[in-house]
């Protein structure tokens, strides 16, 4: 595992990746309402991107073929914007958002309710947000990387929901994913490499209502819960310093 520690130029570069796509988010979250396709998100991200100087992350990598992955309801990750998907009142909505500028990337998603939802669907989207900074109070130096995974799966259990096990966090900067892995679980008898300063961390939290089994659909991209059940996801891009966490993606 080759962990890549920033310096100070590229954590300010960093920073600007961030910032815009922290921007687009806050854009996107004001368009989210019945009747707009996800296709048509797709596009305001690209376009604030785009005029902010900077590249969406996601588009063409690895193939995949839009600005935003835009997943409603059953869809935890990967959903691709379509005309053919229209919000409706009572849907939620993941979307996720990357942005390269100055040789660097910013990565976050946050999960929305579309108009009036269920109280189950409003209760899923504040754990899986709160289970996001239940970790982080451990993402410090001298703590290990599973401490914060442990601390999100406690948070989310504890709840009565389910974490995605198939998918995890990441490491983050010249490469949209770097080392080290950041599961939201902390797995059996290990505690993960150390905390360092310059650390970048994608932290990302994905909860189901119903099991944690997911499935890929035939686009090779969407990933659904098996059981149909509602997912959410919450993500920001950390620093770790030599105090309080920087969250990077607000």
């Amino acid at each position: 595992m080759a962990i890549t520690i920033k310096n100070e130029k590229q954590i300010e570069s960093m920073k600007t990746a961030c910032k815009i796509n922290a921007e687009a988010l806050k854009l996107l979250e004001q368009y989210i309402k019945p009747g707009i396709s996800t296709k048509e998100l797709d596009k305001i991200a690209f376009d604030f991107i785009i005029a902010k100087g900077g590249k969406p992350s996601f588009k063409g990598y690895c193939g995949f073929p839009a600005s935003i992955c835009a997943s409603v309801n059953n869809q935890l990750i990967h959903g691709i914007p379509s005309n053919d998907i229209v919000l409706k009142q009572g849907d939620i909505i993941s979307i996720d958002v990357g942005t390269y500028i100055n040789g660097f990337h910013g990565d976050a998603a946050r999960t929305f309710p579309v108009g009036n939802v269920s109280k189950e669907a409003l209760k899923l989207i504040e754990v899986t947000k709160q289970s996001f900074f239940e970790g982080i109070k451990y993402a410090k130096v001298g703590y290990y990387l599973y401490d914060i995974s442990e601390k999100i799966q406690k948070y989310i259990e504890e709840n009565g929901f389910y974490v995605v096990r198939d998918y995890v966090g990441h490491g983050i900067g010249k490469n949209l994913h770097e080392d080290p892995q950041i599961p939201n679980f902390k797995p059996f008898g290990k505690k993960g490499p150390k905390l360092i300063n310059g650390m970048t961390l994608a932290i990302e939290p994905m909860v189901n209502v119903g099991t944690k089994d997911i499935k890929v659909l035939d686009d090779g991209w969407t990933v659904v819960t098996k059981d149909g059940s509602l997912c959410a996801h919450y993500e920001n891009t950390i620093l770790i310093t030599e105090s309080e966490p920087e969250i990077l993606t607000l």
